[in-house]
């Protein structure tokens, strides 16, 4: 069973020849694959240190396992033509649920990470029997609608607030109902429904490493991460690795002080969020649930929105120059459950706000328009089991 799941996207890059490292070497092999996207073995060699002896057992290994995609040999001028190898999009398969204070989102995605199919549900607050009969009828939906994921589904991770179980004023739940979180024994749920095994993540982390893998993270080696969902969450890229800490909750910049202009200092969460968009939207008689589950009405909604993106964008602002006076990060990289065309209005206005800011002795960090999109934190999710099975870095 396994609760927090520290998330290393990048390790030392170099193998070892002995057969008791074989594992290890494969799993350098395909990160390296990954990376690289097509790379032939005598590339692939000289990029691990292995032998090229060791990297062309490895390779012919895992082609036979079809993990790997044998690409048009490419002539060269001197020497055997050289054969790319790739990821073969259909060797491995997993899901990822993101279990959200106002949705629940199921993906499958395949060996690179592309998005197979989603299913999503809206909700008021989270009740565990509704999320779960959301699973049970999903998953079983998305294996059956795509039969040759059967079988090579390597598990399921799980994305998830922490303390999923907080705030429930703000999101107007039931204290039973929300407690009820607390002595849930989640992967254990989530695995005796789907019979795999359950990787449990923050959903906000898992966006992030969804981000760094599959979005603008390779960039930078050093960046902070925000997703503004329901409430605004965090990630923390340190040295190309993203950082999860002891508990699974680095990153959690959702509770970061911030200072108002009445004189007084609030939650990031509390000025930040999404839910302060909701709060505007009932208060003039509107259904929030319309911007939830669809992003063109967004644009219907311009007298709520713009407002919002201003006070959001000044607060991401200031908590931006303080993340980069704890740790050095080299830019802030914004994401959430919006359109990209309010993402990008909000990290305009961010880069507005922090541009006349004065910080002695640090650099501030560059604003930065994330790329993974709404779904970061489900696909995040399911990219755990694969990356902690299959890779290195």
């Amino acid at each position: 069973m396994l609760e927090k799941q520290d998330v290393t996207v990048r390790e030392s890059l170099s193998g070892g020849n002995q057969s008791g490292l074989r594992d290890r070497n494969a799993r350098l092999i395909l990160s390296l694959i990954r990376r690289q996207e097509s790379v032939a073995s005598a590339e692939l060699a000289r990029l691990s240190g292995l032998s090229a002896q060791t990297v062309s057992n490895i390779v012919r290994a895992l082609e036979s396992e079809g993990l790997l995609n044998r690409g048009e040999a490419v002539k060269g001028k001197v020497g055997k033509p050289l054969v790319p190898m790739s990821l073969n999009p259909r060797g491995v398969y997993s899901l990822g649920l993101n279990i959200g204070r106002r949705s629940a989102e199921l993906v499958l995605v395949d060996f690179n990470g592309g998005v197979i199919e989603r299913r999503a549900t809206a909700y008021r607050y989270p009740v565990i029997e509704d999320v779960f009969a959301f699973l049970d009828k999903g998953y079983r939906a998305i294996l059956e609608a795509h039969p040759v994921a059967k079988g090579k589904v390597t598990g399921i991770g799980v994305g998830r607030p922490y303390e999923i179980w907080s705030w429930l004023s703000v999101v107007d739940a039931p204290r039973e109902a929300m407690e009820a979180w607390k002595s849930l024994d989640l992967p254990e749920r989530v695995s005796s429904i789907t019979g795999l095994y359950a990787t449990i993540q923050n959903d906000a982390t898992a966006a992030c490493v969804a981000e760094h893998l599959l979005g603008r993270g390779g960039e930078w080696s050093n960046f902070a991460y925000f997703f503004i969902g329901a409430f605004i969450g965090g990630g923390l890229v340190l040295d190309n690795t993203v950082v999860t800490g002891p508990s699974g909750n680095a990153g959690a910049f959702g509770a970061l002080l911030v200072p108002q202009p009445d004189g007084t200092a609030a939650q990031l969460l509390d000025v930040a969020s999404l839910h302060v968009l909701e709060r505007a939207l009932i208060a003039d008689g509107i259904d929030p649930d319309e911007l939830r589950m669809n992003d063109e009405k967004w644009a219907q909604y311009g007298e709520w929105v713009a407002p919002w993106v201003e006070q959001t964008a000044k607060n991401l602002a200031m908590a931006s120059v303080t993340a980069a006076t704890v740790v050095e990060i080299e830019a802030v990289l914004i994401d959430g459950a919006m359109p990209e065309h309010v993402r990008r209005d909000l990290v305009a206005a961010t880069r507005r706000h922090i541009a006349p800011y004065t910080a002695t002795g640090i650099i501030k960090p560059s604003i930065e328009e994330a790329t993974v999109g709404r779904n970061a934190r489900s696909i995040g999710a399911a990219l755990l089991p694969v990356h902690a099975k299959y890779f290195t870095a």
